[in-house]
């Protein structure tokens, strides 16, 4: 048997299912300086409540054979530079997918839906708002 047939005759075939995708994604967007977390639905409040660690939450996937459109829903810290954050979020997790997949990922769309403010202090009778300093 020559190598082009035994090439026809294989069908082999490698299926990554979303979840694994949106695992990925949502380590990549985590590792980002300045996204203080993740902001997924009641499903994902339950997982979490439960002791489960889960990483593809606030993470959307959209599959074609060979191509992913990702959606990410990220809180983050007061004070950044929100589209910077969010390029970087954008750069991490395309190269991130695409290196351990190998699918092209067409789009990487960042939803910034809140913003930490758990490092702001409001001093006693003044006017003032001092941030806290790590």
């Amino acid at each position: 048997m020559t190598e082009e047939t035994r090439e026809v005759m294989r069908k082999d075939k490698i299926t990554i299912a979303d979840e694994v995708i949106a695992t990925i994604a949502g380590i990549a967007a985590s590792g980002v300086r300045d996204v203080t977390s993740m902001s997924g639905n009641i499903a994902d409040g339950i997982a979490g409540m439960l002791g489960k660690k889960n990483f593809s939450k606030g993470v959307k996937v959209e599959m074609g054979e060979k191509e992913v459109v990702i959606d990410l829903s990220v809180i983050v810290e007061y004070g950044c530079k929100i589209h910077h954050v969010a390029q970087q979020i954008q750069n991490n997790v395309r190269e991130a997918v695409e290196e351990m997949t190998g699918m092209d990922v067409v789009e990487v769309n960042v939803h910034i839906v809140g913003v930490n403010t758990s490092k702001i202090l409001k001093k006693d009778g003044e006017d003032s708002i001092k941030v806290i300093e790590e």
